[in-house]
């Protein structure tokens, strides 16, 4: 093996993380074992680790980690993948990493060879800690990976001792976390460690507190994604609080585990609040008890879903928004006090946000909208007072670093991202997202944006879900093809779909072709993978006439 990494520094020589404006997260570890060593930091399963405990065994893989590591030949320090599920072990191994002076490197643990293969191989990780699944998966293609030196299906431990190393943090690499790849491959966003803790800062500033020292956080998001990794995990470390891991929401979203635990903040996404707001009402109120806080992110909650959600429990639930590249959260109701339907909230304190028309001109920046046009277009996605759809350009802390591995794709000179979403901002300073600016259809030059087609659709009682997305057309450059997902028990013929769409829509953004189909591919977060849409037969599609 090549030379020693990173030595691990001792737990009690790190510096307080009050004293740093950006500290590694494994700081803020050893300031709740002092505050409060003994009290639950984790529950999993039936287990429960004290903050104390965690300590211990995440000093432990640390040194080892770093003893093992080969030492950076690229300019980075070395990258360590972790490929577990939501479990302590995963959380001793990514606090292990950052203490070590490592890189982690949050995978999929259900990825297939040719996903592990392309994310090991673009990191240049030298160690995989994974399930037994996951190393027979790589020992298929190890061959092809020289920079992975050691694969361990149980954290390794003991390494010998060192002297403690300079702490690392502030603009040093903290953690690799490879994006959802909407187009072609996965790019890794580089996160320092400064971002990871500007976005709890910004947080912090939202009063009352998201998360505070004496709460209990549903940890079920999957840790390999941003949302999972900072806002679940990384909140309850930075504060100290206890987090309970859930590797399997089960059929009513982990209500009993929810219970059991009292937990007092609900981290997640539209799929499980489907699940809360569909279970029965007296379970889901008794579940909720002690609940302080919802919030959902990751991708468009339906406000019916939401609806339900608060009348079978009296909880409000607050929306946010944001992406890998920004650690991840930019917006939230939160801001505002009280949840808007449709609406992703506020920019976060010390979130500077911009929303740009398509001549690189401002149309609403940090709740000052742009003079009024003429108002004669009759195109806007929202007929309510506020601004015509821009690009949403954001500025702050919490940004990441460019992409793996030299720091392309990443803010200006000035700071600013242009993160390729679209949005609009009511008159009150409230913004809703339209759509990804890739995924905006052109039709005879006109602008169709998928979701508003997707809520129209989602609208009739015949349809459990859909997607929507533009295909070449010979006359008009793109025409809008929607795939469908028939609800039960309710048959709806594709005609039906065409009609309810003239409807309620201009007629260049109804569908042209309505495809059937038996499920819509997702994300592990709850977003339709739409790259992964294909034509269907034309026995299951149903086609009109050109109307453009």
């Amino acid at each position: 093996m090549a030379g020693r990494g990173a030595a691990v520094p001792d737990s009690a020589t790190v510096q307080d993380p009050a004293d740093s404006p950006a500290p590694n997260l494994a700081d803020r570890l050893s300031r709740a074992v002092v505050a409060h060593g003994d009290r639950a930091a984790l529950h999993h399963r039936d287990r429960t680790v004290t903050w104390s405990e965690l300590d211990a065994a995440v000093t432990a893989t640390a040194a080892a980690l770093a003893a093992e590591a080969p030492a950076a030949t690229d300019g980075h320090p070395p990258r360590v993948a972790i490929a577990l599920p939501n479990s302590p072990d995963f959380v001793v191994a990514y606090l292990a990493v950052l203490r070590a002076g490592l890189v982690a490197v949050p995978v999929n643990p259900g990825f297939t060879a040719r996903e592990l293969r392309h994310v090991l191989a673009d990191s240049g990780a030298t160690v995989l800690l994974c399930t037994g699944a996951v190393r027979d998966r790589v020992a298929g293609f190890a061959a092809e990976l020289p920079a992975l030196a050691a694969v361990h299906t149980e954290l390794p431990t003991g390494g010998p001792a060192a002297p403690p190393a300079p702490a690392r943090g502030g603009e040093d690499l903290a953690v690799l976390l490879y994006t959802s790849g909407t187009e072609g491959w996965p790019k890794g966003a580089m996160l320092p460690h400064r971002a990871l803790a500007a976005n709890h800062d910004q947080l912090d500033r939202i009063t009352p507190p998201v998360v505070g020292p004496d709460d209990t956080v549903l940890l079920a998001l999957p840790l390999f994604h941003a949302y999972g990794l900072n806002s679940g995990l990384g909140a309850v470390i930075h504060h100290g609080a206890t987090g309970v891991l859930v590797d399997d929401l089960g059929d009513t979203g982990a209500l009993d585990v929810i219970a059991r635990h009292r937990v007092s903040v609900l981290v997640g996404v539209p799929s499980m609040f489907l699940a809360w707001a569909g279970a029965d009402a007296d379970t889901v109120a008794a579940a909720t008890a002690s609940v302080r806080v919802a919030v959902c992110g990751a991708a468009p909650l339906d406000p019916a879903t939401a609806a339900r959600f608060t009348e079978a429990t009296g909880h409000p639930v607050h929306v946010g928004y944001g992406l890998t590249e920004t650690a991840p959260v930019l917006t939230s109701t939160l801001v505002g006090g009280e949840p808007k339907p449709g609406s992703v909230g506020r920019p976060l304190p010390g979130v500077e946000l911009r929303l740009v028309g398509p001549d690189g001109v401002d149309l609403w920046r940090d709740g000052a909208t742009a003079p009024e046009d003429d108002g004669d277009d009759p195109f806007l996605v929202d007929p309510s007072p506020g601004t015509d759809p821009g690009q949403v350009v954001v500025r702050g802390a919490n940004l990441f670093a460019g992409y793996w591995p030299d720091g392309r794709g990443g803010p200006d000179a000035d700071g600013w991202w242009a993160t390729g979403d679209v949005a609009y901002a009511d008159d009150e300073g409230d913004l809703f997202l339209v759509d990804r600016l890739g995924e905006l259809i052109l039709v005879n030059g006109f602008n169709v944006y998928p979701h508003e087609v997707e809520l129209v659709l989602d609208g009739h009682p015949g349809v459990a879900g859909s997607a929507v997305l533009g295909v070449p057309h010979p006359r008009t450059g793109e025409t809008v093809r929607a795939y469908v997902v028939p609800a039960p028990g309710r048959p709806v013929s594709g005609e039906e779909l065409l009609a309810h769409c003239a409807r309620n829509l201009a007629r260049f953004k109804c569908p042209t072709d309505v495809e059937f189909v038996d499920e819509l591919p997702y994300s592990a977060i709850g977003k339709v993978r739409k790259t992964q849409l294909r034509p269907a037969p034309p026995a299951r599609s149903t086609e009109v006439p050109d109307v453009h």
